[in-house]
């Protein structure tokens, strides 16, 4: 099997889940208990607090344990709705943002909230200036992601926060796809909340933080007991949130070769794909794109029908969120940065790791360079452009 889905998750490292395992199996005890037994649990839920702060450069208590990156998306949007509705009931994001965003995003609507969505270039950035000029008198926050899940580009975060602060509003990015890959410091970008998860950086799945810069109001977005200082109720993930911990300390101090290593691979893997095979588009942003993203639409073919043909050559890979799998919808990133639907049905993203090698790319390229003629020689869209050439 060759492995190209990591934006969708990636594998749980081994010393990870050996880090895990004891709170598993030994010290299970649930971390809200008074007894002595449950200090262990609470030891290990502060430590990881402060690993995955450090790699932001936030403070420990700025960092509160979710469910995951979706879970954090809502909190971000909802409960600073609920907390600042008094000033402003407007709310800033872009189109590109990922659903978790749109559709809370959407919510809000429902409850009289105006949402401004800003586009996107043809590489998928947002314009400073529009920013700057959609922000009014009522406007509350505005939410960026850092990364984009589909093209990998990655945002001019610390431009962003400086308009934001300027205009005193704050700022959420959705930092699920970036986290543990990319430098990020809340202080320098103005980054006053933050999403992460951590099966994004070889962490257990079904966990994940949102970064609260103290001194913002935010609201619970969950009614229950008094966990992570009253503000996420719900009995603490003590194994996840040890393997988040130990995850995110890993990325942190690898990060720099982790870069430069999957870069390498990603800026081969496109080389060869425009190289080697006619009518293609790559996505996103060619220098301000994650390590790990390649995202390129076929003309003429419909991705499906790739995805399963790479797929009986056991390769993993896909056409854009793994949110929108189900979908046959053209995605609603590559509309957005201007490609009409009959290009964005070709699309294919691949997403490297560390672990991804060379050889890897070239076999992925070696197989597309069957399937896509295959494809295209059912196609009647590009025998009436051959025709067209003739």
């Amino acid at each position: 099997m060759i492995y190209m889905d990591n934006a969708a998750t990636t594998r749980l490292d081994e010393g990870v889940f050996e880090t895990m395992r004891p709170y598993m199996l030994e010290q299970f005890s649930n971390a809200a208990g008074t007894y002595s037994f449950a200090q262990k649990s609470i030891e290990a839920i502060e430590k990881a607090r402060a690993q995955a702060a450090h790699v932001i450069g936030a403070k420990a208590a700025e960092i509160y344990f979710t469910s995951g990156g979706t879970e954090s998306d809502n909190w971000a949007l909802k409960g600073i709705a609920k907390a600042y509705e008094k000033k402003g009931k407007h709310l800033i994001i872009s189109a590109i943002e990922h659903h978790a965003v749109l559709h809370s995003a959407k919510a809000l609507e429902r409850d009289g909230w105006e949402v401004t969505i800003l586009p996107v270039d043809a590489d998928g950035r947002v314009s400073l200036e529009a920013l700057e000029a959609a922000i009014r008198p009522d406007t509350v926050l505005v939410s960026i992601m850092a990364a984009n899940n589909e093209i990998g580009t990655i945002q001019p975060l610390e431009q962003i926060g400086a308009i934001a602060k300027k205009h005193g509003v704050l700022f959420h990015t959705d930092a699920v796809q970036a986290y543990g890959h990319i430098p990020l410091d809340v202080d320098k970008m103005h980054i006053d909340l933050l999403s992460a998860s951590a099966h994004k950086f070889h962490g257990p799945k079904g966990v994940g933080f949102l970064y609260v810069r103290k001194g913002v109001r935010l609201l619970p977005f969950m009614d229950g007991g008094a966990q992570e200082k009253k503000k996420r109720a719900g009995t603490s993930n003590v194994p996840g949130i040890v393997g988040l911990g130990a995850a995110a300390e890993w990325a942190e101090k690898h990060m720099d070769e982790n870069m430069r290593a999957v870069s390498v691979v990603r800026d081969h893997l496109i080389e060869r794909i425009e190289n080697e095979i006619p009518y293609v588009k790559i996505n996103g942003h060619r220098t301000e794109r994650l390590p790990g993203n390649v995202n390129v639409c076929f003309r003429y073919i419909e991705g499906e029908g790739m995805l399963m043909l790479l797929d009986a050559r056991g390769i993993c890979a896909s056409s854009g969120s793994a949110c929108t799998s189900g979908s046959l919808d053209p995605s609603h990133v590559l509309l957005a940065i201007g490609l009409p639907h009959e290009i964005a049905h070709g699309s294919l993203r691949l997403s490297l790791s560390e672990e991804t090698t060379m050889e890897d790319a070239d076999q992925v390229v070696d197989a597309l360079k069957e399937i896509i003629p295959t494809l295209r020689a059912m196609s009647p869209l590009y025998a009436d452009f051959i025709n067209e050439q003739k």
